[in-house]
């Protein structure tokens, strides 16, 4: 096509600048990184002293990307300012001089896009900005890829014939590695009664229906009760979440999340309220037990999803017969989570594993680079080949590599071969292990101890996607997916200049923590017996059991082998045991040289925990009572509804049954 303006050659549009904002209250800081990026043709829309003047800019010109001071100006800060950008989906990358671990660890809540160190090196402003447009090229294009998983797997429950029950706990499943819950409410915004269903979490594939029947159960509550405190609430009438400050005045507001909140132990939700065909209002709250769970990004898919989540009220609610069937309040999911299966063997119930779950599911489906963390012998491996399992390379290879294990001077020809006759003895052309995984991943374990020189080579292979072997003349286009996995603080490997800051924020995209043994201790009994009937298969002999005393020592070590010494101790146990029981577990030197100090019958204790231990004295004598003639209240000799106060205050859990 001729463009009438110029001498009848093709003309191409012009290449967009990027939009850059800087707020900084710093007039040298903001100059100097004002020409660093004008150098590097992007555009700065403007310089902002303070939260104000930045608010002011964006109103006036919405940036690409916000360059942002963590200390500002005014009685608002930088954090603050992370949090409105959050909402209106603006990226921002955090500018940081001397700032505390406290606030860098509350500006990291924020998921920003990176950090800069003052003074500006211009190579440091200009990574760290590319991985920024980068991380945020990822964060769209997996919010649609989670978008259309979650459309197409709500449509599947719409079309089944399950039942009422069945579908939610299905919906429930479905919709856990999207927006993670320990308790799921829903149903229809009446003004009458509390008439909604919850379900709660047990186990990674185990859910309990509570009706309200349950809940006033659970709560110590009437019925009557029950419904008096659900009138006393007010209804949210828009997406909304609740943590910390926020969710403190709700509680006041809605005396009925209240209720639920102190019995779950819950710390922030999310409330998704829409209209259905009826032109009812329907609500869906997503409870969790931890703190700032729940994000914007959480609240754009379920808005983007108030379509198909209307089609499925209107499918299950549309048979006469909807009432749940009280002796059926606990069910396991038709479709089965099964560890061995779905997760390569990784046992684990608790509530930090059901989050690494969670984690995988979600970003199994894409090829984003995963950066697998956590302490030697956590089982950072079998998480990558969890990954590979369930992504759409799963039929192609994974090649594993320890990068800890590579000799230096082979290294290069390992990871991406070399031709024949490009160094002494190179007697035939090898193919190397990038080569060898084309369509499939590749796990780089130990990645912290790969050289400075190699990083530069992965860097290249993460950014053009192609490698070029030793001696080869041209580049090789490959596809590989990477996951990489190290024990490592990456963060202070890149302070110390071990570590490429760019190549850390490629890999950064998706991190994933594996937690420590010691910090999923109720995971101990299952993965102890696991061992057991592994190693007794291999002997050929039947499976010992393990005496009370035995698990006891196994519960009260710290493990700081983690999984990998829990193995080696149990194998070792079942060689050293004649019988049928294991009776006591022999552990490391170390153990002995150091024991657990288990607690005492007699300790020093604060007026609380003295009032806890004597409250639940009390209640174990009353097998749980509360009120009524010899009830706990009676016996403590105070009013029952103050005793349900410092029940909740003292976080007195009593057992869902």
């Amino acid at each position: 096509m001729k463009n009438s303006a110029d001498n009848g050659y093709d003309v191409a549009p012009p290449v967009l600048k990027k939009r850059i904002l800087i707020v900084e209250d710093q007039f040298i800081e903001a100059h100097d990184l004002q020409l660093i990026l004008e150098k590097a043709n992007y555009e700065v829309t403007g310089i902002a002293r303070s939260v104000e003047q930045a608010l002011e800019q964006i109103e006036i010109e919405k940036p690409d990307l916000v360059f942002l001071d963590i200390m500002l100006r005014g009685t608002r800060n930088g954090i603050e300012l992370a949090h409105y950008l959050k909402e209106k989906y603006i990226g921002f990358i955090f500018i940081s001089a001397n700032s505390s671990k406290s606030i860098l660890d509350q500006a990291k809540t924020t998921h920003p896009y990176g950090f800069i160190v003052k003074p500006f090196r211009d190579q440091d402003v200009l990574t760290t900005l590319e991985i920024a447009f980068y991380r945020q090229q990822y964060s769209l294009e997996s919010q649609l890829i989670q978008q259309f998983q979650l459309q197409k797997e709500i449509t599947e429950i719409i079309n089944s014939n399950l039942k009422t029950d069945e579908a939610l706990l299905a919906f429930a499943k479905t919709i856990q590695t999207y927006i993670p819950f320990d308790y799921l409410e829903v149903g229809f915004a009446t003004s009458t009664h509390y008439d909604k269903i919850g379900i709660i979490r047990k186990k990674i594939d185990l859910y309990q229906i509570i009706d309200s029947k349950k809940l006033s159960q659970i709560a110590v509550v009437s019925e009557k009760e029950l419904n008096e405190t659900y009138r006393k609430s007010k209804l949210d009438k828009e997406p909304v979440i609740y943590s910390e400050e926020s969710l403190i005045k709700n509680l006041q507001e809605s005396p009925i999340k209240a209720l639920i909140t102190h019995n779950f132990g819950i710390k922030s939700y999310l409330v998704f309220p829409i209209s259905v065909a009826t032109i009812q209002s329907y609500h869906f709250t997503f409870y969790n037990r931890n703190l700032n769970v729940y994000s914007q990004e959480n609240l754009k898919l379920v808005r983007s999803l108030e379509h198909i989540f209307s089609q499925f009220i209107n499918k299950i609610y549309s048979k006469q017969d909807v009432s749940l069937p009280v002796e059926k309040v606990e069910i396991k999911s038709k479709k089965t989570v099964s560890n061995t299966e779905d997760f390569e063997g990784i046992i684990g119930n608790s509530s930090q594993m059901i989050s690494v779950f969670n984690y995988i599911r979600k970003v199994a489906p894409s090829d984003t680079s995963v950066l697998v963390l956590g302490e030697s012998g956590t089982g950072k491996e079998k998480i990558a080949q969890s990954i590979h399992a369930l992504s759409p390379r799963k039929d192609k290879p994974l090649v594993i590599i320890n990068c800890g294990a590579i000799p230096e001077n082979l290294a290069e020809s390992l990871l991406f071969g070399h031709e024949k006759g490009a160094f002494t003895g190179a007697m035939d052309r090898r193919i190397g292990k990038f080569e060898l995984a084309d369509g499939g991943t590749i796990f780089l374990d130990e990645i912290g101890e790969m050289s400075l020189e190699l990083q530069v080579k992965l860097l290249r292979v993460l950014q053009e996607r192609e490698i070029e072997r030793v001696g080869g003349m041209s580049s090789l286009k490959i596809d590989v997916r990477i996951i990489a996995a190290t024990n490592k603080n990456l963060e202070e490997e890149v302070a110390a200049g071990r570590f490429r800051m760019d190549l850390y924020y490629r890999l950064h995209v998706f991190p994933i923590m594996v937690p420590s043994l010691k910090k999923r201790k109720e995971d101990i009994p299952d993965l102890a017996h696991h061992f057991i009937k592994v190693y007794s298969e291999k002997m050929g002999r039947k499976a010992p059991n393990l005496s009370d005393f035995a698990l006891q020592q196994i519960m009260n070590y710290n493990w700081p082998g983690n999984i990998r010494e829990l193995e080696h101790v149990m194998q070792r146990a079942i060689l050293l045991t004649d019988g049928n029981t294991i009776k006591e577990i022999e552990l490391s030197m170390s153990s002995k040289m150091h024991p657990e100090q288990v607690s005492e019958s007699f300790s020093i204790k604060t007026i609380l925990e003295n009032e806890r231990d004597y409250i639940l004295y009390i209640l174990k004598k009353c097998n749980g009572k509360i009120s009524g003639a010899g009830g706990a209240a009676e016996i403590l000799d105070i009013h029952p509804s103050t005793l349900n106060s410092k029940i909740k205050k003292l976080e007195i859990k009593r057992e869902i049954s």
